[in-house]
């Protein structure tokens, strides 16, 4: 444990008479039902606040978090099961990005955790279910790298026309091998986008602008840019076009959408390529059809099994295959893309732990109030199961006390409640408030979780 990092001890009010009720901004939390009936209280302050970060992540979070005050170890590498349950302990805040694994097991030895950052576009590395349960928000970023992304898959489509991955490797080899068979321009050709988010639309633009004729398909019905040209059906769009991308999340409905028969639906010659996770193309039918020459090529960053850290290790059956691009899932691995998630993140995090923001979150109720400009104000953020009568409970306690303000969300099981209270007795009466206020709270049927802030 860092020596600097000094955890309040149990005492009978949560801050003891000399603390002042209006100086550097504490929380008192309970991160458990459970904490009331053992006696276990803790007044936090910003420098104690601890956070994790892993895989690396931009400095930009790191000095977000170094700015609140946080203590903050930065790791370059991701971190077992094992390692991480060891690691997580007392840490209040977690930041990854896809290779660290946030499982059930691991969010049960997390005692502290309020927060998990995901400095990516995917959740799906964390036990979204189990950490709602639990009042853990989880924040990502899923704008902050679309750009990214588009680029890379623009660029692998001229490659993949002009076979540069191949001549690139004979080259390397002393092979002088000139050849203009298939290989093509790409203006005019038919690029199809699986998925008209935020990359598939950026990507729409760009590709147009080289004078290719763009169509998606998404299940939702969205607004086309350009001259894009929705279509109805997937199977529609892999007979039509001459490259397809596929840019998903990942899903039930998602998980190997794309095997031998949408494959084969493609026109023989066209490109596969895939950037979005990877379990949306199967592998297998892939590399067979990457052989067999009914396939002209293939660009894919992500994969169903990926290494945990850099190094050898990579094992595909599409090592090998013609005209075939592998990248070790780099799609959003660029300076200004981890910059502007760092940003992001960082801050979506920072407002939830000084405001309880949970804007951006994944897996909360979506709430932020604006920070009271009263010195006596104090924030109670309060997440609870979401039954009838809890709302009634809780404003039987509020009603004793002067609320500024007052606002409550429900997402699923989960609902979240955001209050501000005016605390004016002396300093001496405030602290003894402020401890009945919060075991009152805490104390209540159906709650998972209590913060005051002021």
């Amino acid at each position: 444990m860092n020596p600097a990092y000094t955890p309040a001890p149990a005492t009978p009010d949560l801050l003891s008479q000399s603390t002042p009720l209006v100086s550097e901004s504490k929380m008192f939390l309970k991160t458990k039902t459970t904490a009331v009936q053992n006696g276990m209280k803790q007044a936090v302050s910003n420098c104690q606040i601890k956070v994790l970060l892993l895989e690396n992540i931009n400095s930009t979070a790191l000095k977000i978090f170094q700015g609140e005050g946080y203590q903050v170890e930065h790791l370059t590498k991701a971190l077992s099961e094992e390692e991480l349950i060891e690691k997580i302990k007392d840490v209040h805040i977690i930041g990854l990005r896809s290779k660290t694994k946030i499982t059930e097991k691991v969010l049960n030895a997390a005692e502290n955790i309020l927060a998990i950052g995901c400095f990516c576009i995917g959740t799906n590395q964390v036990n979204l279910e189990v950490a709602a349960k639990k009042s853990i928000a989880v924040f990502n970023s899923p704008f902050s790298n679309s750009r990214s992304v588009a680029e890379l898959v623009l660029a692998e489509i001229i490659f993949l026309s002009r076979q540069l991955g191949d001549r690139n490797n004979e080259m390397h080899k002393g092979v002088w091998n000139k050849v203009s068979k298939n290989c093509y321009e790409v203006r005019g050709k038919k690029l199809g986008i699986v998925g008209y988010g935020h990359i598939g639309s950026q990507l729409s633009v760009l590709a147009e602008a080289l004078g290719m004729q763009v169509y998606f398909y998404d299940v939702l019905q969205l607004m086309p840019l350009g001259s894009a040209k929705p279509v109805a059906t997937l199977q529609e769009l892999l007979s039509i076009v001459d490259v397809v991308t596929f840019h998903v999340p990942e899903t039930p409905d998602t998980k190997e959408m794309v095997g031998e028969k949408e494959i084969r639906a493609l026109r023989p010659g066209s490109y596969l390529i895939n950037a979005s996770r990877g379990t949306v193309v199967q592998i297998a039918p892939l590399a067979k059809a990457l052989r067999d020459g009914h396939l002209g090529g293939a660009a894919i960053d992500v994969y169903p099994s990926e290494p945990a850290r850099n190094g050898e290790g990579f094992e595909s059956e599409l090592i090998g295959c013609p005209n075939t691009i592998l990248s070790p899932h780099i799609g959003g691995s660029t300076e200004e893309a981890q910059s502007m998630i760092g940003i992001e993140v960082g801050n979506a995090i920072t407002k939830f732990m000084s405001q309880g923001s949970t804007l951006g979150a994944v897996n909360f109720p979506q709430i932020e109030l604006r920070p009271s400009n009263d010195p006596s104000s104090v924030r109670i953020l309060f997440a609870h199961n979401n039954v009838p009568g809890v709302l009634k409970s809780i404003n039987n306690v509020l009603s004793d006390y002067n609320v500024e303000r007052q606002t409550s969300e429900s997402k699923g099981d989960l609902a979240y409640l955001v209050a501000d209270v005016l605390i004016r007795p002396g300093e001496n009466d405030a602290n003894s408030i402020l401890s009945h206020l919060y075991h009152t709270i805490s104390a209540l049927p159906h709650g998972i979780s209590t913060r005051l802030i002021q």
